[in-house]
């Protein structure tokens, strides 16, 4: 029998997860009516998200013939991005990542570390929590370091080693499939793991996060493990730089009503800072 990880915590809200979650998430937008330079950066963004992918996977998804995704992949090739294999392409950089434990989408590195120092400073000893995996909630692993005692469970390797030599820090990972460019594990083993798991506090990562999309993702691969991670969690705060805010990735995970609190630097206009907390989400801005 899986082990139970329980945390006291406060009531969840009425209205079930479940409700606020869909099963099956569509694609953000259209794709097939995508222009060949806008395609090829969200085919980048799969890539950077999963390391690889299959031409008719690629041209599934894209609604375009798999003619046209191999001459994608051969401008991606020539700009540096990737390298192509027979049937498919994988990132360029994603050997070097792995033996270094680096990660992508370093960008805005500076934001990400007020956001990781702010979202840590809510976290009490004695705490049961969920980390995702990404560049920012890896910040917050790092304003982690040196407290008290903590149950951590993350999907993320680089958290998992950071945090795991830790005294006084039960580290728990699920398993399931390695993704070498979020250093994780992820698919369905990995959702699975979180059934009988009750924590207090989720840190989410995300790709997009606007008004009428909600959460967004570069593909559909964490899509179950992320509901799982929310159901989970009797709290859930968003950790996202104010770049984020107004992007729409590939996929969406749901509607904004699976967040209680959004974590973001001072970037943030007052327009949507009022939409979101119109939304009865909670902002806090690390500055």
């Amino acid at each position: 029998m899986r082990q139970r990880v329980e945390l006291a915590s406060p009531k969840r809200r009425t209205r079930t997860r479940e409700q606020r979650i869909g099963l099956v998430t569509p694609p953000v937008s259209d794709l097939n009516g995508l222009l060949a330079e806008p395609r090829r950066m969200k085919i980048l963004d799969w890539l950077q998200e999963e390391g690889s992918a299959r031409v008719r996977d690629l041209s599934a998804a894209f609604g375009v013939s798999e003619a046209t995704i191999r001459q994608d992949l051969e401008k991606l090739e020539s700009d540096g991005h990737i390298q192509r294999q027979h049937g498919g392409a994988f990132l360029r950089a994603m050997p070097k990542q792995v033996e270094t434990l680096s990660l992508q989408h370093m960008e805005n590195i500076e934001r990400k570390r007020k956001i990781g120092a702010k979202a840590a400073s809510l976290v009490g000893d004695d705490e049961t929590i969920i980390l995702d995996a990404g560049s920012t909630t890896t910040e917050v692993a790092h304003n982690l370091l040196g407290r008290g005692s903590l149950t951590v469970i993350t999907n993320a390797l680089n958290i998992a080693l950071m945090l795991g030599a830790v005294p006084g820090y039960a580290v728990h990972m699920p398993g399931g499939q390695f993704k070498a460019p979020t250093l994780s594990l992820s698919g369905d083993k990995a959702a699975d793991y979180f059934q009988d798991v009750l924590a207090g506090k989720l840190f989410l990562a995300t790709a997009g996060v606007a008004l009428d999309a909600g959460l967004t993702y570069p593909s559909f691969a964490d899509l179950q493990l992320k509901q799982a991670m929310i159901r989970a969690a009797s709290h859930v705060y968003l950790v996202a730089d104010s770049t984020k805010i107004g992007r729409s990735s590939f996929t969406r995970l749901g509607t904004l009503d699976v967040i209680h609190s959004f974590i973001t630097d001072d970037g943030i206009s007052d327009e949507d800072r009022r939409a979101f907390e119109s939304r009865g989400i909670k902002v806090i801005i690390a500055d």
